[in-house]
């Protein structure tokens, strides 16, 4: 039986909030293996983790729960949930964290996490990482029955996922993400490009540089040029070898994009 737990938080690396999270789970479940996803999501930034999480979801062996804690709406009205999502459970608030999962492939099981007997005695209205999320993780790595847990939600919280624009041979895009290399990560993925046979011909423009050319890997270009590629995610990117796009070229979340192809 697996009993992976990951962990996903904008706490910061090497903060001692993670480590009371995993001195929970180990108090309750000392067997359950943790793994750090990421604890470098920004602030609050509850867009970023749900992009994160839908990268590594998938890669993770059936069973893993995955506990994420980018809760700008702790101690409020906001509910924790518990969602099936295919043969692995993720367990956060319900703010549009998982959103993006849900979009891909629908939710087999929502529940609210409502039943206090499986939190800690004593709940800080400012960290129920520590004393919500975490007890109901080690509960469930021991074999609780989800159903125990509350009552069934119809609909998640969802946050809006902007879609490329195709109009001609032009596909209008944004960037979504800056991941730590400072490549610019845009909504534009691989099967958009598909429709020229030549990506030879495809130029990629943002606000800074016009005419990138797109390759296959960052090898292919000099230290220094600028690049768009298909990413490990299946995304187009943008990015400057060697350095960081973000800085080098000024590029930010929800900068427009513009793929042409035939040019």
């Amino acid at each position: 039986m697996t009993r992976v737990i990951t962990l996903t938080t904008d706490f910061g690396e090497g903060s001692p909030y993670v480590a009371q999270m995993k001195g929970v789970i180990l108090s309750i479940e000392p067997a359950a293996v943790i793994v750090d996803i990421s604890h470098a999501i920004a602030a609050q930034n509850v867009r970023q983790g749900a992009l994160v999480l839908d990268e590594v979801c998938d890669r993770f062996p059936p069973g893993t729960i995955h506990v994420a804690v980018i809760d700008p709406g702790v101690g409020t009205a906001r509910r924790l949930v518990y969602c099936q999502a295919g043969e692995r459970a993720l367990l956060g608030p319900d703010n549009g964290l998982f959103s993006r999962i849900a979009r891909r492939s629908p939710l087999a099981t929502v529940t609210a996490l409502e039943n206090p007997r499986f939190w800690l005695p004593e709940v800080s209205p400012t960290f129920h990482g520590r004393d919500i999320l975490a007890p109901v993780a080690a509960r469930l790595i021991g074999g609780l029955d989800p159903r125990q847990l509350g009552s069934p939600v119809e609909r998640l919280v969802e946050l809006e996922w902007p879609q490329p624009r195709i109009s001609g041979d032009t596909i209008a895009g944004e960037i979504i993400a800056i991941d730590s290399f400072g490549n610019a990560i845009t909504n534009i993925g691989n099967e958009h490009l598909a429709r020229w046979s030549d990506r030879g011909a495809i130029k990629v423009q943002c606000s800074t540089a016009r005419a990138i050319r797109l390759v296959r890997t960052y090898g292919e270009r000099a230290t220094s040029d600028r690049v768009a590629l298909i990413g490990s995610g299946g995304m187009l990117e943008v990015a400057v070898v060697g350095g960081s796009a973000s800085q080098e070229l000024g590029l930010k979340v929800g900068d427009r994009i513009e793929v042409r192809g035939g040019v």
